[in-house]
């Protein structure tokens, strides 16, 4: 059965529905191994949506076959009504993983306008600017990765993903690798960017925080194989002020999620 989220109005992007997807993966070993059991969720165009479970229990695997790089073993991920691997073909799907891949070689510039040359998309100065702008690194343009702190090759990152301007952002433990504080800061600004591009985000994500103060609805996982527990929504209204994490509704939220991750009832 497909969970049909609550559609909010003024929003972009592409449905995502999800429908009673297994992924099993062989192993070499007597038994294979069962990533994702039995997923199923669907999401209007624009909401943002996290994915939190413990470590292993599929939730990288269920954000690749949405990006159509893993093929589900049972069940249908369509995007718009559409198969992931044809919406990549469009270049509608925007990703951004923990690493942020960046070509040592280019410039921050050149590093953006990579995603318009692998779309065989003209090279826009005044597009590109207008995201490295966006991302705050305005006087960076002409810097190499080694020049920039790991915040800053993240942004370069996010901006390549968007430069498109995709229908769909995939997003894999973006900020995983940052000091907290860096992280918070960075969850302000990711928040910034997706009020302006208000596409349909899909993030994984191990910060319970991170989860609540990004999202709509924040989707929680049991350990593998990975199956849906509960999917919580988040009532905060946009912009979320960084001050909202030492409130306590937002406190309670996350105690709530917590409790979910530990498979306790709410």
């Amino acid at each position: 059965m497909v969970t049909r989220m609550t559609e909010q109005a003024g929003r972009t992007g592409l449905e995502v529905t999800v429908a009673n997807v297994s992924k099993t993966f062989a192993t070499g070993a007597a038994d294979p191994v069962t990533a994702l059991s039995d997923v199923s969720f669907a999401l209007p165009p624009g909401t943002f949506l996290s994915v939190v479970g413990p470590s292993g229990c599929g939730k990288s695997t269920l954000l690749r076959s949405i990006a159509g790089l893993e093929e589900p073993s049972a069940g249908e991920i369509l995007l718009g009504g559409e198969p992931p691997r044809r919406r990549v073909k469009q270049f509608e799907i925007g990703m951004a993983f923990q690493d942020p891949a960046l070509l040592p070689w280019r410039t921050v510039q050149k590093n953006i306008a990579y995603a318009l040359e692998l779309a065989r998309k003209p090279k826009d100065p005044a597009l590109i600017q207008s995201y490295i702008d966006l991302v705050g690194l305005t006087g960076f343009e002409k810097a190499r990765p080694a020049q920039l702190s790991g915040g800053m090759r993240q942004r370069v990152s996010i901006a390549r993903a968007l430069v498109r301007h995709p229908l769909l952002l995939l997003l894999d433990e973006p900020f995983g690798a940052l000091d907290e504080l860096m992280r918070q800061n960075l969850n302000v600004e990711l928040q910034r960017i997706w009020m302006r591009e208000r596409i349909t985000t899909v993030m994984v994500t191990h910060s319970v925080s991170e989860a609540v103060f990004l999202s709509d609805l924040v989707i929680v996982m049991s350990p593998r194989p990975g199956r849906i527990l509960t999917t919580i929504p988040v009532p905060f209204p946009r912009g979320r002020d960084p001050g909202l994490v030492d409130t306590k509704p937002f406190v309670d939220l996350c105690a709530d999620v917590s409790r979910a991750l530990r498979g306790e009832s709410q």
